[in-house]
């Protein structure tokens, strides 16, 4: 880890910083309490970047310069990541806008949900994303609202500005559907899609009566202080009072044209728990980083909050999701086989061209020798992979050498 003399500051610190500073003795004190998901995404971040998973050697045909660049673990969770993940998903999506108005709409499980949650991951976070959807598509769907059939797209997070658990999801929807007999586009209000307390009273319809078929079914499980809602008269009677409040639902004034759409979607499509640009510094037993307190500040202005590395970490691992599981998914005319003739006709009902179609992307730089790279940072030549090496491994001098390169180079 870079040093300084005394706190590592925001120029230096990452992510992975922490994890390799801290995250041994987090497994020691955590022995037999993580799971074999959290101890691989550990791993992942500790390793991303570094020689433990191989690289690559880049040589500037112009003056021989040499340098050398390690591959990333490609792990969803881990920060240094999801830039160029997200960048390859938004390219294909962008041929899925329509010349219409988006809406931003989240919905919010109360935080007594939130603890049975945690604890059964991959079905109540499934549960979220149908019942969610459904209470969308249902409520356009009334003749009293839109009247149609709409689309859109879920983006699950599951954490607040200070990482806490605050399982929720963000949906970009158009301003629109199709009409019941697909022949005509039927758009929403301009700056009104549906009412959100009838979204919020079918959401948490939809949603309790979902949980009580899972704990019906014996798929939910209790542990801890939890243990005693595996009896179903327990379980219901610690359901009462979230069936009386009000479940929030928001939905956010509609996006400036299909830029703006995907000017949002790069930032919440592959984000996780925290990027490093929000850790400030970082002493090796306490982490300082910027967090949005909504709760004392209605503007949500950042302030700093300062943990203990293990605090941190713990934290950061609530957000670990299950193996497999899908946490950007698409509805209605943005799913299914028949997806893009679908947006096609949508776009001839509108009188609209076709978007160009995206460019394939390059193969990964880390499996392509011979790609050009960013600039030579000596003279500003191309920078070209002249040669790779397996995780574990250094180059060894003299250093691999390209056909292109030029002769004479060191």
């Amino acid at each position: 880890m870079p040093a300084t003399t005394g706190t590592t500051t925001a120029a230096t610190i990452e992510l992975a910083d922490v994890f390799r500073a801290a995250g041994p003795a987090y497994r020691a004190d955590q022995a037999g309490h993580l799971s074999l998901d959290t101890l691989k995404v550990m791993a992942a971040i500790e390793h991303c970047r570094t020689a433990s998973l191989g690289g690559h050697v880049e040589g500037c045909d112009a003056c021989g310069h040499l340098r050398i660049a390690y591959n990333s673990c490609r792990n969803r969770h881990c920060p240094r990541c999801q830039g160029a993940a997200a960048r390859d998903w938004l390219a294909a999506r962008e041929a899925d806008l329509l010349p219409v108005g988006y809406f931003h709409v989240v919905f919010t499980l109360p935080a007594e949900i939130a603890a049975i949650a945690f604890h059964n991951k991959a079905a109540v976070y499934d549960l979220l994303f149908r019942a969610a959807s459904t209470t969308m598509m249902r409520i356009a769907a009334d003749p009293k609202h839109v009247g149609a059939r709409i689309g859109l797209t879920a983006v699950l997070h599951t954490w607040g500005s200070a990482m806490t658990h605050h399982p929720h999801l963000h949906m970009i929807v158009p301003g629109g559907g199709l009409s019941p007999d697909g022949t005509r586009w039927v758009a929403s209000r301009p700056a009104f899609l549906l009412p959100v307390r009838v979204l919020g009273m079918l959401f948490r319809r939809l949603f309790l009566e979902g949980l009580a078929a899972l704990h019906e079914a014996g798929t939910l499980v209790f542990f801890g202080t939890l243990a005693p809602l595996s009896d179903p008269r327990a379980f219901a009677r610690a359901l009462a009072p979230v069936r009386r409040k009000r479940w929030v639902v928001y939905a956010k004034p509609p996006f400036a044209g299909p830029k703006a759409v995907l000017a949002y979607l790069a930032r919440y499509t592959h984000r996780v728990a925290i990027s490093s640009r929000r850790i400030l510094a970082f002493d090796g037993a306490s982490v300082s980083f910027r967090v949005k307190d909504y709760r004392r500040d209605e503007a949500g202005r950042p302030r700093v909050m300062t943990l203990s590395a293990t605090e941190f970490i713990r934290r950061f691992l609530l957000h670990v999701l299950p193996r497999g599981f899908h946490r950007i998914r698409h509805y209605g005319l943005l799913t299914g086989a028949n997806r893009k003739a679908g947006l096609a006709h949508i776009r001839a009902i509108l009188g609209v061209p076709a978007p160009p179609r995206p460019t394939a992307d390059a193969p990964d730089p880390q499996d392509s020798p011979g790609k050009a790279r960013s600039p030579c940072p000596c003279c500003g030549g191309p920078m070209m992979i002249v040669g790779s090496f397996a995780g574990w491994h250094q180059p060894r001098g003299p250093p691999f050498r390209s056909t292109s390169h030029r002769a004479g180079s060191p």
